[in-house]
């Protein structure tokens, strides 16, 4: 992640419409999952400064995180169950896990496939992964250079990705107004130059309006099978 762009990702996180839908919708997924006496012990991939956990940690009894860039670490990030370093075998937990989420981590990653076996080594059978990533390689804006992204997916590439070591439960598009607001995006930029900036975030009103209208319309059309959206979001079990 560029460095700027990370001094400003938990204000991002905590207030943006998007990152709100996103974890509304994590959220709504991990509860319908959720097993009767609760996920046992659940990893946050990519986690930054934990902003997930204590979310997490009202659905698991033991939650934890693994974050690379030490940077994107704050005091009290340093303070959590958070392990410094990349994703691969150097990263060694004492057990392992029933739920593992990569919430727009792949996308980073030069070896996602080494990440994804990975994670279906720490997970237990039965053990559940969650995975979203950014949609379609024609959507791509500068945004994702500021991210440092890879690349972007395909349903077919996710589930490909995944089917090796779990078992796909769903894998679906989501975001699918954005599918046009990043359609435009990429057309304005094709006709003007610039830097990547890092986002702003609307005026209340409107992002509370947005973050409303893409919590609707995921509850409406996500599992409406259209090839579009902006993100897609993958459930995989491991037999």
């Amino acid at each position: 992640m560029d460095p700027t762009y990370g001094q400003h990702y938990r204000r991002l996180y905590e207030e943006h419409w998007w990152w709100r839908a996103r974890e509304a919708i994590v959220l709504r997924e991990l509860a319908r999952l959720r097993p009767a006496a609760g996920w046992r012990r659940a990893l946050d991939v990519g986690c930054g400064d934990g902003l997930l956990l204590d979310r997490l940690a009202q659905q698991a009894e033991r939650v934890e995180g693994v974050e690379p860039d030490e940077r994107l670490l704050s005091d009290a990030g340093r303070a959590r169950r958070i392990h410094v370093g990349p994703f691969d075998s150097t990263f060694a937990p004492d057990g392992n896990y029933d739920l593992i989420l990569f919430l727009d981590v792949l996308e980073h990653i030069q070896d996602a496939a080494g990440a994804v076996r990975r994670a279906g080594e720490l997970l237990e059978a039965g053990g559940i992964m969650i995975v979203t990533v950014p949609a379609f390689m024609h959507l791509w804006t500068r945004h994702d250079e500021l991210n440092h992204h890879v690349k972007r997916y395909r349903r077919s590439e996710l589930v490909d990705l995944l089917s090796p070591v779990a078992d796909l439960v769903v894998a679906r598009y989501m975001f699918r107004w954005v599918h046009l607001a990043k359609l435009a995006q990429r057309l304005s930029e094709s006709l003007r130059d610039g830097e990547p900036g890092v986002p702003r975030i609307p005026a209340a009103p409107v992002n509370r309006l947005l973050t409303l209208w893409t919590g609707a319309e995921d509850r409406l059309l996500g599992r409406i099978p259209v090839a579009i959206g902006s993100s897609l979001l993958a459930i995989a079990r491991k037999p």
